[in-house]
């Protein structure tokens, strides 16, 4: 067996006069795994990726989270050159845009103002969070 290629194993490869040589990066594409189901892999993680739901707070959680905005107001409403404005933990509910639920976000600014009307609260870095989201507040 070893002697039926010993007149050609020492011989160039063939090349064509009519096609032009195909460049490596495409020839090694050739030999990538086949993806039938195009987007499958994506729709996998999809349903497997979790959300939380959202919870109903109780009369008292709501009225101390009332309180804790009300206080809240009270320190920004103090001139800004007799004190420091204090950094504040928020946390709110964020609806999933894809599916049902959302998730629970924390975030520590200092809040630059509330926003009656849009019914909000805005930090200093540009972030709007909603107050019906809230669920905590600790300054």
């Amino acid at each position: 067996m070893k002697d039926d290629y010993r007149d050609i194993i020492d011989l160039p490869a063939p090349v064509s006069s009519r096609h032009p040589q195909m460049p490596l990066q495409n020839r090694a594409a050739q030999f990538m795994p086949f993806a039938a189901l195009t987007g499958y892999g994506d729709a996998i993680d999809e349903t497997a990726r979790l959300t939380d739901e959202k919870l109903d707070l109780t009369e008292d959680q709501l009225r101390l989270l009332d309180e804790k905005l009300n206080e809240l107001r009270a320190l920004l409403s103090r001139k800004p050159g007799n004190v420091q404005q204090p950094e504040v933990t928020f946390v709110w509910f964020e609806p999933d845009e894809r599916k049902d639920g959302g998730a629970y976000v924390t975030r520590t600014g200092i809040v630059k103002k509330i926003d009656d009307a849009r019914r909000a609260v805005l930090l200093e870095d540009g972030i709007l969070i909603p107050m019906d989201a809230l669920s905590d507040i600790e300054f």
